[in-house]
């Protein structure tokens, strides 16, 4: 294979392995929520796809630079691209490039995309697929104006993903395998450095790390989430997960689900009450003979705040389940409560999408991937 450079034009030229494309594309890039239109010159689709993530790399032959692009098809069924690298300017004289090569950089830039980028990340399917059903993440209609994809990671290892409003400062969801276990509850709680930047630590740390380690003020660290002052002195309210540590089966599981991007401002009596009922009792009932259960639990954003103003208090708090039995037979249930009154109202699936696109007033609501019954 040879990459050439003819008036002033890059070009591949190997017909097995690549496909030409001369139409004019308009992809949206993920990350910036911006459209991006491509020009019209020949470009190429590589055949080549990663098995877990359906992934593909697209080459663009542009006079400068040359430019390689990483594509997955979103699960709304719109592409999603990130720039992988660039290289050769227009001055450049490139005659040959052996094939192993360019093949290795292809590799490479491949598996990068894939892996993602830790904590903070472009979507959850590059990083922490494995905790949605059909690895299908809520749609659209939930994400609040400034968004953050978090996989929760403590230890070097992922343990739930959490869809988190930069701004209002509280998660939207958080999703997680259902594998309730004994032991003991955390006292230590934590937070997420890459919401500062992603050249701060790729695991949730405790804040005391980040000012001592890291040169940063708590000031710092609450511009973009909730930290332990503004949890302080709440009255009639508690630090409530949505994704209960009592749900994992190890410490190491349970110490995660003790971010502050996990943590809502929950009506006391509602998290001691019916929604831990709920959470300890019902999930229990429900799950037997389920071999594995998928969970998506939010909070819809209410009218009031604590920590004067910096923290939304939820309006309600909601679950929802996806159990497979077998290949073949699944179950679904979800659950919500208004944030105010010590009551737990258990619907279909189906039904709760239903009271969720109304109380969010965007696009109909779907948790799951459609395999998943809504009755």
């Amino acid at each position: 294979m040879t990459l050439q450079s003819t008036s002033g034009k890059t070009h591949f030229q190997h017909t097995s392995w690549l496909h030409p494309l001369t139409i004019q594309l308009e992809l949206l890039v993920e990350k910036s929520n911006k459209n991006v239109l491509w020009p019209t010159f020949p470009a190429w689709r590589l055949y080549i796809n990663h098995p877990q993530s359906q992934l593909q790399i697209v080459a663009g032959a542009f006079e400068n630079p040359l430019q390689f692009w990483g594509c997955k098809q979103h699960h709304v069924n719109k592409p999603i691209c990130v720039l992988l690298f660039h290289t050769v300017s227009k001055s450049s004289s490139l005659k040959v490039l052996p094939a192993m090569l360019l093949l290795l950089l292809l590799q490479i830039s491949l598996s990068c995309l894939w892996l993602g980028r830790g904590e903070v990340v472009t979507f959850f399917e590059s990083s922490c697929p494995q905790f949605f059903f059909r690895e299908t993440p809520p749609n659209e209609a939930l994400e609040p104006e400034s968004p953050a994809w978090i996989c929760q990671r403590y230890k070097n290892q992922y343990y739930f993903a959490t869809l988190y409003d930069r701004s209002r400062r509280i998660p939207v969801y958080s999703a997680y395998l259902y594998q309730p276990g004994s032991g003991t509850r955390p006292k230590t709680w934590l937070v997420e450095p890459q919401l500062m930047g992603l050249s701060y630590p790729k695991t949730m740390e405790r804040e005391w790390t980040l000012t001592k380690y890291y040169n940063v003020t708590s000031e710092q660290i609450g511009k973009s989430q909730a930290i332990l002052q503004d949890y302080k002195n709440l009255t009639g309210l508690n630090r409530g997960h949505l994704n209960p540590s009592g749900h994992h089966s190890d410490s190491s599981s349970r110490t995660a689900t003790f971010s502050l991007t996990n943590i809502v401002a929950q009506d006391e009596k509602l998290n001691g009450g019916a929604w831990n009922n709920y959470e300890q009792q019902t999930m229990m009932r429900r799950t037997v003979g389920c071999n594995t259960t998928y969970v998506v639990v939010g909070a819809v954003p209410g009218n009031n705040y604590i920590a004067k103003g910096r923290v939304n208090k939820p309006s309600h708090i909601w679950s929802s389940a996806c159990c497979e039995v077998d290949e073949s037979h699944r179950e679904a249930w979800g659950v919500i409560a208004e944030n105010d009154k010590n009551e737990v109202q258990l619907l279909t699936l189906g039904e709760l999408e239903e009271v969720l696109t109304h109380l969010y007033g965007r696009d109909q609501v779907y948790l799951f991937d459609s395999d998943c019954p809504r009755e």
